[in-house]
């Protein structure tokens, strides 16, 4: 049962000031790219190391952290969570070489790795099903803000002060932010239930995991929301070089091209309820992969810069669309230990994510980038109606 022993209002903001932060350094060096590769004498794939790497290390760690949220407290380990980015931040505003650079990106990562699943099981915690998915979509504003901020931010400083003043940047953020949480738990004990057992909740993290996995309709949500990050974050990194090495644009200009994928993010979230009272559910899933399946197709056919306008807002819109409703139903896989239910949701899509930037760098130092967004134009439309048609076939199968 949701907890009503405290305001819910505050901590879902800082909650969202969190999601902010973690967004923002996932985002970062998406335009930064082109200036790392010259920094380091390296390739713009090889430099996409920095964002897989990041990506890796976050989908790794949620193996750790949705049992030691469901044992010690989320709003607990998010605290202690955002700190770390902080020092993993300093470290790679100060790497001396790319090896260290990806260390302490990874490093990053795997403690930003715990703030946005475990607030988003937080929420299923305290908030009903019927108010959850206009809830997260009001957290997500956050992750959406924060994509931009990331993105615009590392565009900008690439033009100006160079890369480690984008990276420094996001350490100041993360300073703010977690002593902001630590002051919130401070004053509102009962934002965490006390620390229970190992055993408490559904068992240790292996018994956990295998109950999951044992569930039909949780392997479709984590299949789906792999294939998702796979074909369409694993793709959208490399929408700022290809920007700038085939149109010339400036990186400022190209992340905050990209940033209007934010804004398509941020449109939904203010229409959310008419999108769910109109289109329910499957119908937002089918109609996310179309308009991001219609993205695509305008960034691999389009003849000049323009085109990629109108692709990165729909490619937004269309994200959260399905995303969105992928995450409501994450958050009741297994209610009985939602934070690793949902930190194997966020494990599967960044781990798809970097199988997506790995094989797209395989590609972008050999071919042109269209020939990934014309295949994420194929994919993505069809992962989102094989989902919306599940999703039905699902509710329909449900008692009442």
């Amino acid at each position: 049962m949701p907890s009503t022993e405290f305001s819910e209002q505050r901590p879902i903001l800082l909650l969202s000031l969190a999601a902010f932060a973690s967004s923002a350094s996932m985002r970062v060096c998406d335009p930064l790219l082109p200036a790392l590769a010259r920094s380091f004498a390296t390739t713009t794939g090889v430099a996409a190391q920095t964002i897989s790497a990041f990506s890796i290390a976050y989908g790794l760690f949620q193996v750790a952290y949705g049992p030691l949220g469901d044992r010690y407290g989320k709003f607990r380990l998010i605290a202690w969570a955002t700190l770390a980015c902080m020092a993993g931040g300093i470290g790679a505003t100060l790497a001396t070489d790319f090896g260290w650079l990806l260390i302490f990106r990874a490093l990053t990562g795997a403690a930003a790795a715990a703030i946005i699943p475990l607030a988003m099981a937080w929420i299923g915690d305290n908030i009903a099903y019927e108010r959850r998915q206009a809830t997260l979509a009001r957290f997500l504003t956050g992750q959406i803000v924060g994509i931009a901020g990331g993105q615009l931010a590392g565009g900008a400083f690439a033009d100006t002060l160079g890369w480690r003043w984008a990276l420094g940047s996001l350490v100041v953020v993360y300073f703010v932010v977690a002593a902001l949480l630590f002051a919130e738990r401070r004053r509102n004990p009962a934002i965490d239930p006390p620390a229970r057992p190992a055993t408490a909740g559904g068992g240790h993290f292996l018994a956990q995991t295998l109950a999951l996995f044992s569930i039909s309709w949780a392997r479709v949500v984590l299949l789906t929301v792999f294939l998702e990050g796979m074909c369409f974050y694993g793709v959208l990194a490399f929408i700022p070089s290809y920007l700038h090495q085939a149109f010339g644009l400036p990186l400022s200009a190209a992340g905050a091209i990209l940033g209007l994928y934010a804004l398509g993010g941020f449109l939904y979230a203010l229409g959310v309820r008419r999108l769910v009272a109109r289109l329910g559910e499957a119908g937002l899933a089918r109609g996310g992969g179309l308009l991001m399946g219609l993205a695509f197709v305008l960034l691999a056919a389009g003849p000049s810069w323009a085109w990629a306008l109108p692709a990165c807002l729909l490619a937004g819109l269309g994200f959260y669309m399905l995303h969105n409703t992928l995450q409501t139903n994450a958050t009741q896989m297994a209610p009985s230990h939602r934070g690793t239910a949902v930190s194997m949701f966020a494990a599967a899509l960044y781990l798809g994510q970097s199988v997506g930037v790995l094989a797209s760098a395989a590609v972008v130092d050999t071919a042109s980038p269209r020939w990934l967004f014309a295949a994420s134009a194929c994919a993505l439309p069809l992962i989102g109606l094989v989902f919306g048609r599940a999703l039905g076939r699902h509710h329909a199968a449900q008692p009442g």
